[in-house]
């Protein structure tokens, strides 16, 4: 498998084509896999904001000056009220504020970017992430599989990893039950998330700063002989670490 950054893509502004920008700068080649990062699809969908857009509600008032007193640090109540506005849940409200977003993703303050932003206050993550990833190939002249990143942080482990918000041309998983192990015991659970894997490795490439590498051509991968799955952000009723957090509480020691 060789993974690659696409070199040259400019500062992304409303409207702009992304299948154009990229076709542009490489040739894509049959069963290439085209990994692109959600900012430069929020910037082209105009996913951008000023804090001046969210006046903040008594809930966003009572929300920052937790926060705030929480760490240490003033908070903007606009902000919190942005993140409200993005969400369809808060699950925790404290120490930060982890919310599902309304295409399901589940992360900390909706996935709201304030890095990268150009010269706006706020990046938004785009409204339905696989209707952008859709749109993007087929704009594309080669037919290829499209997944829309971001980066988000993990329960019980340290750091950030790229995940898969969106992806079109391709299942989110590879499912392996049914199939057999080396020993040809049946396996009966395993569901591989390649979108997310995918993700996972353009993210090597494309960095987190300000390598400007938004976007990253996998090559040389197959998906194999295997079911696939569309199935990505968990049900609520059956994600029971998502119902123990609605009943926790932060407290301090």
């Amino acid at each position: 498998m060789n993974v690659f950054a696409v070199p040259g893509i400019p500062e992304v502004e409303p409207g702009d084509d992304i299948a154009e920008l990229v076709e542009e700068r490489v040739n894509l080649e049959p069963g290439d896999v085209l990994v692109v990062a959600s900012t430069i699809v929020s910037k082209a969908e105009g996913r951008v904001a000023t804090l001046a857009d969210f006046p903040a509600s008594p809930r966003a008032e009572e929300l920052a000056t937790r926060l705030g007193e929480i760490s240490g640090e003033e908070k903007d109540p606009r902000f919190a009220q942005a993140v409200l506005e993005e969400s369809t849940e808060i699950i925790m409200d404290a120490p930060f504020l982890l919310t599902a977003t309304r295409f399901g993703h589940i992360g900390v303050n909706a996935g709201i970017d304030r890095s990268n932003t150009g010269n706006a206050d706020l990046l938004l993550l785009p409204k339905r992430p696989t209707e952008s990833a859709e749109r993007i190939r087929s704009a594309l002249s080669q037919d290829v599989p499209v997944v829309v990143t971001d980066t988000c942080g993990r329960p019980f482990r340290h750091g950030q990893r790229g995940v898969a918000l969106g992806w079109a041309g391709m299942p989110a998983s590879r499912d392996w039950r049914g199939e057999r192990d080396r020993d040809g015991h049946e396996l009966e659970v395993t569901v591989e998330s390649v979108v997310d894997e995918l993700a996972s490795a353009a993210n090597l490439v494309s960095g987190e700063g300000d390598d400007g590498l938004p976007v990253v051509v996998v090559r040389d991968w197959e998906f194999g002989n295997h079911e696939g799955s569309d199935n990505l952000f968990r049900a609520v009723d059956g994600d029971f670490v998502r119902q123990a957090l609605r009943g926790w509480q932060f407290a301090r020691d």
